[in-house]
């Protein structure tokens, strides 16, 4: 990907976001911090490293 296309895809992407109403950013942005996880935000990436090394191990 060159450096104009990633601009204008990230120029798109802002666009996209400013165009939602100000009441749907907050609820996704509520919605992705509940889907985070507790562990993870406590303990960062080590609980999804250590989870997919045993589920390879299985």
């Amino acid at each position: 990907m060159s450096g104009n296309d990633y601009i204008k895809f990230m120029t798109e992407q802002f666009v996209t976001y400013l165009d939602r109403p100000r009441e749907e950013r907050k609820k996704r942005k509520l919605e992705q911090k509940v889907s985070y996880g507790v562990s993870n935000y406590w303990l960062g990436v080590l609980p999804f490293v250590l989870k997919s090394i045993r589920k390879k191990a299985e």
